[in-house]
C-alpha cells in the first residue's frame, strides 16, 4: 500500500448498510436534548378491580338441554312442518343447564311472559362427576 494512503482504523471501519436503509449521519457536535417521560405520578381515577370482578365482562355459551334422540338420516329427511320429533325425557324431568359445553345445573322448564324460562333447581357439582347436589 502507498504511503499516502491510509488504511482506516477498525474502530472506523463501520459495517455495511442494508439495503433500503440509510443511517443517519451522527452529529458529533450537537448537544443532547434531554429525553421526555411521560409523568407517572397522575392519580388513578378508576377503581381497581378485584377478584372475580374481572371476568364480570367475559361472555360464555348456555346451552339448555331438553332432551336426545337417535334417528336415521331417512327419518331426518322425512322431517318437516308439524313433524314430532320424541326425546329421551318425560314432560317435567328437569332439563340440564351447560356453560361452554359443561354441565352446570339442572332445572324446570317455565314460561313467563309468552317466554321459556329455566329454574334452576340443582347445581352439579364438578367433583362428582355430573352428579348433583342441591342447593
Amino acid at each position: 500500500m502507498p504511503d499516502d494512503q491510509v488504511s482506516p482504523k477498525p474502530e472506523e471501519q463501520s459495517a455495511p448498510e442494508p439495503a433500503g436503509e440509510a443511517a443517519p449521519a451522527p452529529d458529533r457536535g450537537a448537544s443532547p436534548e434531554a429525553m421526555r417521560l411521560p409523568a407517572f405520578d397522575a392519580v388513578r381515577t378508576e377503581t381497581p378491580q378485584n377478584g372475580i370482578d374481572l371476568l364480570a365482562d367475559v361472555n360464555l355459551n348456555v346451552k339448555i338441554e331438553l332432551g336426545r334422540t337417535r334417528m336415521l338420516v331417512e327419518d331426518v329427511l322425512r322431517l318437516g312442518e308439524g313433524a314430532v320429533v320424541e326425546l329421551d325425557k318425560l314432560a317435567g324431568d328437569p332439563v340440564d343447564v351447560y356453560v361452554n359445553d359443561r354441565p352446570v345445573a339442572r332445572g324446570e322448564v317455565l314460561v313467563l311472559n309468552d317466554n321459556f324460562c329455566v329454574r334452576i333447581n340443582e347445581i352439579i357439582d364438578p367433583s362428582a362427576d355430573g352428579q348433583a347436589k342441591p342447593r
